[in-house]
């Protein structure tokens, strides 16, 4: 049995929507970040980064978005090639995701929203870094339907619900058409509005 432990962020988001991607039963728990549940037994002794997402499959706590994505795909074999040069494709979007998307546009919402005092070398740093970005993500779905591809995948997955917030992020869609377009195919996808509808998010 799977049980998924998530927040409505977009980390929350991948994994829900990669287990009704992948049709598989779980249990869903959702961890209360603004209390501070995410410090504290029995959570914090599962997941040693003290973050969501975490899943707990047959006994085995997986903790950090990507290497639950990897998990799933294999476990369901759907959605990650099992080797050669697909697999890898993937693994390096997926892992351009983790790397470089989230925690730059998490960086650049901190300082558009949360930080206590305004910060314009802040502003421009990260901000500049997200156009970068969506800069490098426009040019490959100029030219493939998916990010790894011809095939939607786990990559696709982990970068859609952070892409998305481009609005909230000051980052003008329309200069990246090829983004908007893939935003808007895979946020038709029911598996997609499902798992949003669960999490009381919306879809674009």
């Amino acid at each position: 049995m799977i049980t998924f432990y998530t927040a409505a962020t977009p980390n929350g988001h991948k994994i829900a929507i990669a287990l009704r991607e992948l049709d598989l039963a779980h249990e869903v728990r959702k961890v209360d970040l603004d209390a501070g549940e995410q410090h504290h037994a029995p959570f914090a002794d599962m997941s040693p980064n003290h973050k969501i997402p975490l899943l707990v499959d047959d006994g085995q706590a997986i903790f950090e978005s990507g290497a639950i994505l990897v998990h799933l795909a294999d476990k369901a074999g759907q959605l990650l090639p099992r080797d050669g040069a697909a697999r890898s494709a993937v693994l390096q979007w997926l892992f351009l995701q983790a790397a470089h998307i989230g925690p730059m546009l998490g960086q650049l919402w901190y300082f558009r929203h949360a930080a206590g005092t305004p910060n314009e070398q802040a502003l421009q740093r990260y901000g500049n870094e997200a156009r970068r970005l969506y800069g490098v993500v426009e040019a490959q779905l100029a030219r493939h339907e998916w990010l790894a591809g011809d095939a939607y995948s786990i990559a696709d997955i982990a970068a859609w619900p952070w892409l998305r917030e481009h609005g909230t992020l000051g980052i003008p869609i329309a200069d990246y058409p090829s983004v908007a377009a893939w935003l808007a195919r895979i946020g038709t996808r029911p598996a997609v509005q499902a798992a949003l509808a669960a999490q009381g998010q919306e879809g674009d």
